[in-house]
């Protein structure tokens, strides 16, 4: 008896997109002596284990294993937990997260709310005793001690956890110590609320109180029995919660951290190192203004080490601002039309360089990845790079055509290479530049290679991918599928293989797969990013103008057009399919944001501004209000709307309003309504019968069957 081989959809979702079993979150020792990450056991395995490397020539091995560690348990995560990982759109279990001393010889974690620590070097693991259910713990640099949050409270203990105690305690069930508000960790990719002085002797804390927030009800009715989820939602233009920061002693003694929160209430980044005072990026509420801040730990108060202003937004990138070894510091900003690093008051770097994220800071150089600026458009599409950057210039790390990243410390590098020619991402260790090992990746063989051609369309030379069936024969017309993102923070033109598995699968059921970057996406110009300040619309222009461009040029049936796309990409598909008509024949908006008064506040209003002072922005980029159906173009394409009942980021509401706007105009449509799914889709039956009815309405809709 021969068994069925597993379909592409259900072995997509049952790997999470075949990143289980790849290594990932590295830390690297600063005698470059070992190297820490997780990974599971198998390309099907969704529990993390820790494991180290040893450097020089040493194997790997098991540094902290959930199964042993819980018996053999399932895991209980708190409500606190299962937000921060819906924050963080983690999808696999076990030790999903850790951080280590200065030496990196001692990791913490939590698993199933328990606080542990590992020691690394001996190789030990035990778990300490804790107070309530444990949220990122953290050593401090010196590795005795441990602080950690729990029920809201900022909690410190020895290793042996006998001078467990709380540092800070709520006033009241609306506030947290330690915890970054929703804002925080949703928008501005700070997951966390405490920071640990370099010489361990204090920390800084964040206190978020959102008694000032909205109350929103999100409930599952596939279960009327349970109770609705009472959650703190910041919709644009209203209300967001108060953030301080304090400084405290390992006795809870308190400092507040002042400086002017009523212009600028977002605090948007902390650092804290050796090579000078506490560090904090505050932005003002339209994101148009921000402060770089150093702090004195003695008294609270605040001096401006520099400032930026910029008419439409000004951007958050990882890993800055921080400072140099030598004092100075270290940006990522928009200078000269080009978005630059610069240290001090130099920029480093020019055009030919997009800066996206600082990696590493060094005595003699900054590690950063970046990909082509607007002087080599047309160069590298696609391309992520890791380079290494100097007073004297710049030097690429990375040499593969793909995306890239990297980290490192005392020597060493970890350097992560996607590319489109090799399924998954190769994980190499280089000491000195030179190749010292190879991190093994356990994630599965997609089975499955994109027949990709990347390319650019539209006068405004949009960054394009197009895929074909994998047994095309290169002539016959093909019905097209739009397949974007299309927004800002989201890339999918990616020089990567595995970015475009779920296209290639689309393709092969016999459609030509174009996915396009337009105006707005991140990677070329900060003038690029920026153009949809105040209009998201001209993201659907892009996708129209790379659509006709590439059929100038390759044999697609403009006659049966689609689009579908997930979020921002769920919104471009909906509107594609009401204001465009004459381009788009069907559609697939997946938890579409069908309103932006109903978004949050940090990401709608750094676009739209305030909905108050700019009420016409919002309708004209709205699915529901007046600039959306009030004059619905004609004809009218078929719909299909999907979206997870328990979605806390854009919730559910957005797809019923739409489909009550649509029954009231007269147009067709479907709603598929997922049944206690969030944003993500991780369950893994959803996840591929998602796939196969999205292929089946496509089909339906353009006549194809």
């Amino acid at each position: 008896m021969t068994t069925e081989p597993v379909s592409f959809p259900r072995r997509h979702a049952r790997t999470q997109r075949f990143t289980l079993g790849a290594p990932r979150a590295f830390a690297v020792a600063p005698d470059g002596s070992r190297v820490a990450y997780l990974r599971s056991s198998a390309g099907t395995d969704r529990a993390n284990k820790l494991w180290v490397l040893d450097l020089p020539g040493g194997g790997e091995r098991v540094a902290a294993d959930p199964f042993v560690l819980l018996g053999g348990a399932d895991e209980k995560l708190s409500a606190e937990e299962r937000a921060r990982r819906e924050r963080s759109r983690e999808g696999s279990a076990g030790i999903v997260g850790y951080a280590t001393d200065s030496a990196v010889e001692l990791a913490a974690f939590a698993l199933s709310g328990r606080l542990f620590v590992a020691e690394l070097q001996a190789g030990t693991v035990r778990e300490i005793p804790a107070r309530g259910q444990v949220i990122d713990p953290r050593p401090s640099p010196d590795g005795r001690l441990v602080a950690y949050v729990a029920d809201g409270a900022l909690c410190l203990t020895d290793l042996a956890g006998e001078r467990d105690h709380a540092l800070a305690e709520p006033e009241s069930e609306t506030v947290t110590y330690g915890l970054a508000e929703f804002i925080a960790a949703e928008e501005m990719a700070r997951s966390r609320g405490f920071w640990w002085s370099p010489e361990s002797d204090r920390l800084l804390v964040a206190r978020a109180d959102d008694a000032p927030v909205d109350r929103w009800w999100i409930s599952d009715p596939a279960h009327p029995e349970r109770e609705p989820q009472r959650v703190a939602y910041p919709a644009a233009g209203t209300l967001n919660a108060e953030v301080r920061l304090f400084v405290l002693t390992l006795e809870g003694v308190r400092t507040e951290v002042v400086w002017d929160r009523k212009k600028y209430p977002y605090l948007a980044r902390v650092h804290w190192s050796g090579a000078g005072a506490p560090l904090i990026l505050v932005q003002s509420r339209d994101q148009r203004g921000q402060l770089f801040l150093a702090v004195d730990p003695e008294s609270g108060t605040t001096r401006m080490v520099h400032a930026e202003e910029d008419p439409h937004w000004l951007d958050l990138f990882p890993g800055v601002p921080c400072w140099s070894p030598s004092g100075q510091l270290v940006r990522i900003s928009d200078e000269g039309g080009a978005r630059v690093l610069a240290v001090g008051e130099r920029p480093l770097t020019g055009a030919q360089l997009h800066v996206r994220a600082v990696l590493d800071v060094s005595a003699d150089d900054v590690l950063v990845a970046a990909s082509a600026g607007e002087a080599a458009v047309g160069t590298e599409i696609g391309e992520v790079h890791v380079y290494r950057v100097n007073e004297l210039g710049h030097e690429r790390v990375s040499q593969e055509p793909g995306a890239h990243s990297a980290v490192r410390a005392g020597g060493v590098t970890v350097l992560v290479s996607a590319v489109p020619d090799r399924p998954g991402a190769q994980v190499q260790v280089l000491r000195d530049g030179k190749h010292a090992a190879t991190v093994t990746s356990y994630a599965e063989d997609p089975g499955l290679s994109p027949r990709m051609t990347l390319t650019e369309g539209g006068a405004r030379r949009i960054p394009c991918a197009l895929l074909m069936p994998s047994d095309y024969d290169g002539v016959t017309p093909l019905p097209v599928l739009m397949d974007p993102y299309g927004g800002p923070h989201g890339p999918r033109v990616v020089a990567a293989h595995n970015a475009h598995l779920t296209s290639q699968w689309f393709a092969d059921q016999g459609f030509a797969v174009v996915v396009a970057d337009g105006r707005g996406t991140p990677g070329r110009s900060p003038a690029w990013e920026k153009a949809v300040h105040g209009d998201f619309t001209l993201s659907l222009d892009d996708q129209v103008d790379a659509l006709r461009d590439l059929a100038e040029r390759h044999p697609l049936d403009l006659s049966r057009v689609a689009i579908r796309g997930w979020s921002y990409g769920g919104w471009l598909a909906g509107l594609a399919v009401l204001r465009r008509p004459d381009v788009f024949h069907a559609g697939i908006a997946g938890a579409p944001v069908t309103d932006w008064r109903l978004y949050d506040t940090h990401y709608t209003e750094r676009y739209l501004g305030d909905p108050g002072a700019a009420p016409e922005a919002y309708a004209n980029s709205s699915l529901v209000t007046d600039g959306g159906l009030s004059s619905p173009a004609e004809p009218h394409r078929p719909l299909m709307v999907v979206h997870g009942t328990a979605d806390d980021n854009v919730v559910f509401a957005h797809a019923l309003r739409l489909s009550s706007a649509l029954l009231a105009a007269g147009r067709p449509h479907e709603v598929l309504p997922l049944s206690g799914v969030t944003h993500m889709t991780p369950q893994e039956q959803v996840a591929e019968n998602l796939l196969l009815l999205q292929v089946d309405f496509l089909k339906r809709a353009l006549g194809l069957i």
